[in-house]
Parts: structure tokens; C-alpha cells; sequence
């Protein structure tokens, strides 16, 4: 075969998850998540075969609930290190739902590529009745397979859509097209093929001056949520325990409650750097309205969620700790 005409070939990663998932009993929805091997999963998948030459390799094997930022990266680098093999067209990982956005957007932000790589995941285990998880991982393999995807940075694909890793995030507890994008997604699936209508506007990946394969550690940032009758106690806790950076996920255009101010201007004196954003799902923060944040030496999350929030400050403090580059990062990625 020529080079345009041979197959891709594609390397599916598995962590675990629901989609390797098997039910607990016949009745109910009680599973056990991540019981099955990656190997495992490809072999009830035939269809695959038509698709790719496939090699595949079990990296981790958890609930997703319980990833840490060590398996993240140990993730990242293993993907890197694939995608720079000359043999390797495109990466595949299967994941669990309820961390799927965190690591891919990980990846998004610091792989040193244009070869496409594809998360996917599952809303019901493999032995479920109307099991999502086979068709799921065949649209993955059929988008990572694709030259359209080439240079659009790390993709979710679920539910016949194409999400940008930037943007997606779980927004259903239950259902199968949990997978959502406040701008929409990039594509679907119609057909069995991918058809794209709009690609990623934010810098990703070969774009970015994060780099994965630098980073054995990320820097400590942590997450708070804002509700009524809110205490400082957290906050002093945090920065007791070394945070670098605190994530107020604030009510509305990320508010802050006037009780919370001078604990938060003190932790931000003592050298931990604030974000706001909201605990709304959908809209950007706005600088210096809701809070005066030049006033405070404060930052503001643009339109991230509180959790991509998180590891976008992780990596830009691996850059800088001024707050305005830290701001224009916000503001680029």
C-alpha cells in the first residue's frame, strides 16, 4: 500500500472505567467499574478491525473518580511517548466518564502534537443491556482514524458527537449523551463517518507552551464551592496545607460573599494566587465586576469550569506566578 492509502494505525489506551465495567447482579444498575482489560473490550468489537490496525496497551485500570494528577500525567507521558513513534498514526483512550474532562483537557493543554487523539468512555457497563461503550469506541477509532482530525487537538467522542476537550464536560448523571459543550460540539457522526462543522479557536496542544513531558508534578491548586452560609474555615485550611492556588467557584458571574474577602485577600498576601470562576455551568467571568480583582491581585477562570480551572492554573504556574501572565494565560487557552 501507499502512504494514502494504508490503513491508520491506532493505539487504544485503556484506563478503566464504565465502559470496562461489568454489572454486580441481573437486576438494578450496580456495577463493578474498570473490571475488564482493554484487550477484552476490542475483542467484543469485530467492527474495529475494518476501521484500523490496532495495538493496544492497558495503562491504568480505576474508577475515574479516583484519578490523581500522578496517573494523569503518568497518562499524558505514555501518550506522547506513542505519538512519537513513527508507527503510531493516532492514540485512542477509553476512560471514565466522571473524570474524562479533567484528563483530557490535561492532554489538550500539554501534548507536543497534530496526530489525533480520541477519549472515550460509557454511560452503562459492557454486559448492560443497549450497552453504549462498543458503538462509542468504534466512533473513537473511526474519528482518530480520520484526517479531519488532524491538528484539532484532544477530542471526546460520544453519544455520535465530537467534543473539543476544551469545552466538554459531564452535564448527565444517568444518561448517555452526558457529554456536553456549552459552544456546541465540533462534529458528529452521521453515517459512520466524522463530519466537523467548526474547529477549536483556543490554542491546544503543539500551540501551547506547556509540556507534558517536563512535568513529573503539578503544582497544588485546589477547588472551592461558594453556597450560602459559607465559612473561611476551608480556605484557611488550604492554605495551611500548601495550596499554590484556590478555585472559588463563585454564585453567578463568580460573586464572592463579603465574608470571604479578607480571608481570601490574606491567603493571596501569604502568596496563594485566587481564580474566580462560577458554580454555573454555562458563561463567562467577567474582570472586575462582580469584584474589584485588580484591587485584590485576583484572577478570573473566562468561561472554564471549576475542575478545568484547576489544571489550567496548575500548568500556567508552571510558567509564571505573575498574576497578569497567569490572566493572559485565562484568556489565550
Amino acid at each position: 500500500m501507499t502512504a494514502h492509502t494504508r490503513r491508520s494505525r491506532i493505539a487504544i489506551l485503556g484506563t478503566g472505567g464504565t465502559i470496562a465495567g461489568t454489572r454486580t447482579g441481573t437486576d438494578g444498575d450496580a456495577y463493578r467499574p474498570a473490571s475488564l482489560g482493554i484487550d477484552e473490550i476490542i475483542a467484543a468489537v469485530p467492527e474495529l478491525d475494518h476501521i484500523a490496525d490496532i495495538t493496544s496497551e492497558q495503562v491504568l485500570q480505576i474508577d475515574s473518580a479516583n484519578i490523581e494528577d500522578h496517573e494523569m500525567l503518568a497518562l499524558a507521558r505514555r501518550t506522547s511517548q506513542l505519538l512519537a513513534a513513527d508507527d503510531i498514526d493516532a492514540v485512542v483512550i477509553t476512560h471514565g466518564t466522571d473524570a474524562l474532562e479533567e484528563t483530557a483537557y490535561l492532554l489538550h493543554l500539554g501534548l507536543k502534537t497534530t496526530k489525533p487523539v480520541v477519549f472515550v468512555g460509557s454511560m452503562r457497563p459492557a454486559d448492560a443491556l443497549s450497552a453504549d461503550g462498543p458503538r462509542n469506541l468504534v466512533h473513537a477509532v473511526t474519528v482518530a482514524a480520520s484526517a479531519q482530525a488532524i491538528g484539532m487537538g484532544v477530542l471526546a467522542v460520544m453519544n455520535d458527537e465530537v467534543h473539543t476537550a476544551r469545552d466538554v464536560t459531564k452535564a448527565h448523571s444517568i444518561n448517555v449523551a452526558t457529554l456536553r459543550s456549552p459552544h456546541g460540539p465540533l462534529g458528529h457522526i452521521v453515517n459512520g463517518a466524522p463530519v466537523f462543522y467548526r474547529a477549536p479557536a483556543r490554542s491546544h496542544t503543539y500551540l501551547t507552551p506547556f509540556d507534558i513531558d517536563t512535568l513529573d508534578q503539578l503544582p497544588k491548586v485546589d477547588i472551592v464551592f461558594a453556597h450560602a452560609n459559607m465559612t473561611t474555615a476551608v480556605i484557611d485550611a488550604l492554605v495551611s496545607t500548601g495550596t499554590e492556588a484556590i478555585i472559588h467557584a463563585g454564585m453567578g458571574n463568580g460573586s464572592v460573599a463579603a465574608r470571604m474577602i479578607p480571608t481570601l485577600t490574606a491567603a493571596r498576601t501569604a502568596g496563594v494566587h485566587i481564580v474566580r470562576c462560577s458554580r454555573i455551568p454555562n458563561g463567562s467571568i467577567i474582570r472586575n465586576a462582580a469584584v474589584p480583582d485588580d484591587t485584590h491581585d485576583w484572577l478570573v477562570a473566562d468561561d472554564q469550569n471549576p475542575q478545568k480551572a484547576r489544571l489550567l492554573t496548575a500548568l500556567a504556574l508552571t510558567r509564571t506566578q505573575q498574576t497578569r501572565e497567569l490572566q493572559d494565560i485565562f484568556w489565550t487557552y
